[in-house]
């Protein structure tokens, strides 16, 4: 497990109470529990952590934990090779 997902897995099951178990990559926001405010707040607290331009718009309930990961990681990418 690459150092996003792990950090986005601790975030989910120690902020918001998430059972590791229901965590996988194709389980959905909707899947997981969250509502629209939790799911807010997971996009600020990374958003605040990795300084990432997250929109917090974009995320939908159908929003997988797989397609957070992606994007994450995309934006990551990009940090690192514009500084």
């Amino acid at each position: 497990m690459d150092h996003v997902t792990e950090r986005i897995t601790a975030l989910l099951t120690d902020k918001f109470d998430v059972p590791a178990e229901l965590i996988t990559a194709e389980a959905s926001f909707q899947d997981l529990d969250l509502d629209s405010l939790s799911t807010v707040e997971l996009y600020v607290t990374l958003q605040e952590e990795w300084d990432l331009p997250l929109d917090t718009e974009a995320a939908t309930p159908d929003t997988t934990v797989g397609q957070l990961v992606a994007h994450c990681r995309e934006l990551l990418d990009g940090h690192r090779s514009d500084g």
